[in-house]
């Protein structure tokens, strides 16, 4: 089976950027286009960042039971349809999905093995700056979605990994040996492959995104999500 790797992050924490930067070095990776029943943006397209659907069209397709997992965020379904999987394992390929906290943890719950990697911002002003700088939503949307961050942050103890989105280029080299020192390990079950200096290098990097090797880390990041909502 081929294997699934789940990556959620707050709206604005660089995900898309990883994941595509991510995508054009690491081969093997089916990526899920998600549908949504939100408009499009301006310079996006039908197909290619989403599947753009009526709420009638998405609702029939939840009767139908088409997908892995939806739901309703800011008022918009987004849902992962059942196929890509299956075209996933036709293709030999790992299966990976962009998706919100609700989506993983449905997703966790049909496919355990999955892997989930938490993607955070430096901190909350950080995050905020990233916001205001993409210059895509009004005051009003911003602070809902810094609002909605840090209910989702409450989350990350969900996960399997949790990757600080500090420097870019670092980010992408993490993220790629996360899914690549996991290929390596599942490869290694199915008795495929010895270990090698790479793959001891590989793993060794993925170690430090490990959930249990970064809770120092995340305290003053989650400190600084913290003191927000609190009005401090």
């Amino acid at each position: 089976m081929s294997g699934v790797f789940i990556i959620s992050a707050p709206s604005g924490s660089g995900k898309s950027t990883l994941v595509n930067k991510v995508r054009e070095i690491v081969p093997g990776l089916k990526f899920s286009i998600s549908y949504t029943t939100r408009p499009p943006r301006a310079g996006e397209e039908n197909g290619r960042e989403y599947f753009f659907v009526s709420r009638a069209e998405f609702e029939e397709m939840m009767r139908k039971d088409d997908f892995l997992e939806y739901a309703d965020v800011f008022g918009h379904y987004y849902g992962t349809a059942r196929n890509f999987l299956s075209l996933a394992q036709q293709e030999g390929k790992d299966l990976l999905l962009d998706i919100d906290v609700q989506g993983a943890a449905q997703i966790k719950g049909k496919i355990p093995e999955a892997v989930s990697i938490f993607i955070l911002p430096p901190n909350r002003q950080e995050l905020e700056k990233r916001l205001r700088t993409r210059s895509l939503d009004a005051e009003a949307v911003i602070q809902r979605r810094l609002v909605t961050a840090s209910r989702e942050i409450e989350n990350y103890g969900k996960y399997d990994y949790i990757l600080v989105n500090d420097r870019l280029d670092e980010s992408i080299d993490a993220l790629k040996s996360i899914l690549l020192a996991e290929r390596r390990k599942q490869a290694g079950v199915h008795g495929q492959r010895q270990e090698s200096a790479d793959d001891t290098n590989l793993m060794t990097k993925a170690e430090r995104c490990r959930l249990e090797n970064v809770r120092q880390r995340l305290q003053p990041i989650l400190a600084s999500f913290a003191q927000a909502t609190s009005g401090r």
